[in-house]
């Protein structure tokens, strides 16, 4: 106790005790933390009610996967595709390089042939980077293309040390540094992929792995990163719950036990049990800087974090979207519908085609009214997308008032509202379909033949 260092908290500056120091426990047989992960029954949520404190970095960014980690789910992009949707999120990050980095694949022609496409750009940000797996082999196509950083896959779980990869934790330290020394000595900065992370031994392999990672840091003089991987989406960010499922406690002891500044922590999250953006949220309060996402979400199973969503959660904990452009959000929904033929699910937060329409009457009348009382913001404004009104038999007068107006986006002054005669035919057809059985909601080339003959019966214009 009495040689340990004191030192200042930047961030909370109060006086800290260096902790100790832990070295690798290598173990004979794997630690799979059956306890929590009967593979026979559902994962358990434990609590040893251990509460590490908020950590929130000077600067948080976001980094992008949907060309890696997005492009294992999917058919792969052309080139052209994917330099087209990296000039959006160039555009989407801002001045300020908010989307901060893009990881490609460099193992076919056409990732290669992508990639030096969108290096012709120019562009700071986001930052082109590759992933290779932990193989020599792999590192000769980064250093061929010339990439200034690479990420690096080093599961860190027993589950893959022991079963996957059929090797002792000191062995499997060995060969991960290995090959992080020589992407050092050409000058290259590894990003350390962090595999399984939420089903490993944190304080017997992850701590001991990243203090040695820092000790090449220093050596080299080059940043060497590591991405905390919840790879099978087991990460919780609740108060006191125990490692390794603990997001709050992984962070803590990256940042603070091992030593890793939080400039050089990045979170990727998957979806498995609907956690990645609560997640990634919780690693940039608890230290993290960076954490990476996947556009739309789309990604491994269930998907990554949707970077659109971290977007808005930027904006929600730092009080600013910091210049970045949300309207290329709803562009590259619109890009990804019409130019490669995906869509988005339609109750999708910020790109699905119903997300900020109403169908219950109640909330009609309550958005014609007052948009604010039934719209999550300015909508028009962030996104281009004012929020609507779908008709069906519980929209009611309100409703059908407010498809009309925003429709034909008629100014004030214009606006038809419950008491306007056209509404009222209008309304009066939809009930009569309803009437006959009808069980789906009004398509809008419908609603629009039915106002054309109740504006020609009444011989009136709608501008």
């Amino acid at each position: 106790m009495e040689n340990r260092k004191v030192y200042l908290d930047k961030h909370s500056n109060l006086l800290q005790l260096e902790e100790h120091m832990y070295p690798l426990v290598d173990v004979e047989k794997p630690n799979v933390f059956r306890n929590l992960f009967r593979y026979d029954e559902i994962p358990k949520i434990a609590f040893n009610d251990r509460i590490v404190p908020h950590s929130m970095p000077d600067e948080i960014w976001i980094t992008d996967t949907t060309f890696r980690d997005g492009q294992q789910s999917r058919a792969p992009y052309s080139p052209e595709q994917i330099v087209k949707i990296y000039e959006y999120f160039h555009r989407l990050g801002g001045p300020k390089g908010k989307i901060r980095q893009c990881e490609f694949f460099l193992y076919s022609k056409k990732d290669r042939d992508a990639v030096y496409q969108c290096m012709e750009k120019g562009y700071e940000f986001p930052e082109i980077t590759s992933w290779i797996r932990a193989s020599k082999k792999d590192f000769e196509l980064v250093k061929e293309i010339g990439m200034k950083e690479t990420g690096i896959l080093v599961s860190c779980s027993d589950y893959h040390i022991f079963y996957k990869l059929k090797m002792t934790r000191r062995e499997c330290m060995e060969h991960y540094l290995s090959v992080v020394r020589e992407c050092l000595e050409t000058g290259v900065s590894p990003r350390c992929h962090l595999e399984d992370i939420t089903r490993s031994d944190i304080y017997g392999f992850v701590i001991p792995f990243c203090l040695e990672l820092m000790k090449l840091k220093e050596e080299y003089q080059i940043p060497v990163k590591v991405r905390v991987c919840d790879t099978m989406g087991y990460g919780v960010n609740y108060p006191g719950a125990v490692i390794p499922r603990s997001i709050p406690g992984i962070i803590y002891g990256i940042r603070v036990h091992a030593g890793v500044p939080s400039e050089l922590i990045e979170f990727h999250g998957h979806n498995d049990f609907y956690k990645a953006v609560s997640n990634s949220s919780t690693a940039w309060l608890y230290g993290a800087s960076g954490v990476n996402c996947s556009l739309f979400g789309i990604g491994e199973r269930t998907g990554n974090t949707p970077l659109e969503a971290m977007v808005f959660e930027y904006a929600q904990l730092r009080g600013t979207l910091d210049n970045m452009d949300t309207a290329v959000i709803t562009e590259l929904a619109e890009y990804y519908e019409k130019e490669i033929g995906y869509t988005v699910p339609s109750r999708t937060p910020f790109v699905g085609r119903n997300f900020n329409v109403t169908r219950a009457g109640i909330h009609a009348d309550g958005l014609l009214k007052n948009e604010e009382i039934y719209n999550v913001f300015d909508t028009d404004k962030f996104l281009n997308r004012p929020p609507l009104v779908a008709v069906s038999n519980t929209s009611g007068l309100a409703g059908i008032a407010h498809w009309i107006n925003t429709y034909f986006h008629l100014p004030e002054g214009k606006q038809v509202d419950k008491n306007t005669e056209m509404v009222a035919m209008v309304k009066a057809w939809v009930d009569k379909e309803y009437e006959e059985g009808r069980m789906t909601v009004l398509t809008d080339e419908e609603l629009l033949e039915v106002i054309e003959a109740a504006r020609k019966r009444l011989g009136c214009e709608l501008m």
